[in-house]
């Protein structure tokens, strides 16, 4: 698994446990941060090669 993803999932879960407390603001940060990683990380991962398929089949 992509390491930007882990990291992403790891913010979101670290701000919803702050949110269950008194969290400062900026704990919300976490919650922008990991869902715009998470978002731009599956936007750009390279799509898997199959077998016949592809720009370059002719």
């Amino acid at each position: 698994m992509d390491p930007v993803i882990i990291l992403s999932v790891v913010m979101l879960i670290v701000w919803g446990v702050g949110t269950w407390f008194e969290a400062p603001g900026w704990i919300h940060l976490l919650l922008t941060a990991g869902v715009f990683l998470l978002i731009w990380r599956i936007a750009t991962r390279p799509a898997a090669a199959s077998p016949g398929t592809g720009r370059n089949k002719r």
